[in-house]
């Protein structure tokens, strides 16, 4: 399955869209292994830092793009379809096309690639006056 922004952005809770990405994956699980300094040179390439801020601001900087979970701490930019070194060394479509990738959090992040909804940072709840002493509300 390829996932894209366009259909991400057709989904209209933060819920939906994490699960559209999700990928269940297992911590520790090799991924560049040896091979790391491959994807760190392409993290600090000026052609990623390009298209990672036009990301970012076409995402408003919001966790998942959705609106009202803005993102105050550090951003992180994720490939909707995970890559390996060989799509870097032959640099992949899904490497710099904003088509694949979405803003998140590191929180949000880990939970596409290893965990569930229990890893999320909930949204705030909405309080009213003595909605925790019921007695109150006469």
């Amino acid at each position: 399955m390829i996932r894209t922004f366009t259909e991400l952005s057709n989904l209209q809770t933060f819920e939906d869209r994490f699960r559209y990405l999700q990928l269940n994956g297992t911590v520790g699980k090799e991924t560049f292994g040896f091979d790391r300094f491959i994807n760190q040179e392409f993290y600090r390439s000026t052609e990623w830092k390009a298209v990672r801020d036009l990301v970012i601001l076409r995402d408003n900087g919001c966790d998942l793009g959705a609106e009202g979970r803005e993102i105050y701490g550090k951003i992180y930019i994720h490939h909707m379809n995970p890559v390996n070194p060989k799509d870097i060394q032959t640099k992949s479509e899904f490497l710099l096309n904003p088509e694949y990738l979405i803003t998140t959090t590191h929180a949000t992040h880990n939970a596409i690639h290893y965990g569930d909804e229990t890893l999320l940072i909930k949204a705030p709840v909405n309080r009213s006056k003595y909605d925790t002493c019921p007695w109150k509300q006469m």
